[in-house]
């Protein structure tokens, strides 16, 4: 049986922490930014992480199961 190969395109966009908690960037970042306020876009600076629903999947995904 061949290897897992990890999916191209959520390796770019999820990170593992050391402690295994998946993060990803926050989605309304990239265009209008001069209608969001200041407070808001450096909020939006921050990473979050991956939902409960959505870990598994992720997971899966990277190859981690």
């Amino acid at each position: 049986m061949p290897k897992m190969k990890t999916h191209s395109g959520t390796k770019k966009r999820v990170k593992v922490t050391g402690s295994g908690k998946l993060m990803h960037e926050q989605i309304n970042k990239r265009h209008r930014l001069e209608v969001k306020t200041s407070k808001r876009s450096r909020k939006l600076q921050q990473d979050s992480a991956v939902s409960a629903g959505d870990s598994k999947n992720v997971k899966r995904l990277l190859g981690m199961r």
